[in-house]
């Protein structure tokens, strides 16, 4: 009689690396991060940022499985980075930072994971265990309540109070007209400088839009909601969808302004849509 049948075992598929993107302004603490990472069999660094700015750019462009990305930084901090790029289009997170208790009991509260400075390789290796699990779980489909848990964790960490400007002086001719910031509809780009528009009266300023946004304007007063576009929310009366989630905003002027759908998720986190 013919001996049992052998069943072949199943070849284990390979599973492609995490593409890692590691942003810390400290060059010391990035090279610790990338010799830490070079044991772990499945990490793959595709590149590495010293400012939130940068890594904003990067992340956008290069779309990572997973960010290492550190808390405190000139400019633009970690969590002003996950503001940029946006909560609903962030990969999963892992931060780095020497931050205080709050922020560890936050991070803790939304299920999101966090490595304190100095590294521990222990400490290190289960927080990758973790992104394991959330970038295989992403690379099936979105993360559902992922983008919510870090919309949550920006509104808890206190950050320093930043002080606005509530007028600007703008230069028309030999004189500067003063301008209240509350009375600007919206800006556009007009390439390095911007155009701010005040009941249809524009005037162009020496500033880019991205200063405008990052130095002298509120964000809980205006949001960006086009590469080429800054609203004031106070003077939106409508919001009518388009086609591909991008959007037309209806100024009380009567203006309308588009709003494409990368920023679609920034305009959310300022009016609330009910069904």
């Amino acid at each position: 009689m013919p001996g049992p049948t052998m069943l072949a075992t199943p070849p284990v598929p390979l599973v492609p690396p995490m593409r890692t993107l590691v942003v810390d302004d400290d060059a010391l603490a990035r090279d610790r991060l990338r010799a830490l990472l070079a044991h772990e069999g499945d990490v793959q660094v595709v590149d590495e940022c010293g400012d939130g700015e940068q890594a904003a750019r990067r992340i956008a462009s290069l779309r990572p499985d997973l960010v290492l990305l550190d808390v405190q930084m000139p400019r633009l901090d970690g969590f002003g980075v996950v503001e940029r790029v946006g909560s609903a289009a962030m990969p999963p997170v892992i931060f780095v930072s020497a931050f205080g208790h709050f922020a560890v009991r936050a991070f803790e509260a939304f299920a999101l994971d966090y490595v304190l400075k100095p590294y521990e390789p222990l400490r290190l290796a289960a927080a990758l265990a973790r992104a394991r699990a959330a970038v295989l779980a992403r690379r099936g489909g979105p993360m559902l309540g992922s983008d919510a848990r870090l919309a949550a964790l920006l509104a808890q960490v206190q950050r320093p109070e930043v002080q606005y400007p509530e007028s600007l002086a703008v230069k028309l001719g030999d004189q500067y007209h003063v301008v209240r910031v509350s009375d600007i509809d919206w800006i556009e780009a007009d390439g390095n400088h911007a155009r701010l528009h005040l009941q249809q009266r524009p005037r162009l300023i020496a500033k880019s839009l991205a200063t405008l946004e990052r130095q002298l304007l509120d964000p809980a007063r205006f949001v960006r909601v086009h590469r080429g576009a800054i609203v004031n929310v106070e003077k939106i009366v409508a919001v009518e969808p388009l086609f591909h989630g991008d959007a037309a905003l209806v100024l009380r002027d009567g203006t309308r302004v588009d709003c494409s759908r990368r920023f679609r998720d920034r305009l959310q986190g300022r009016l609330y849509f009910t069904t």
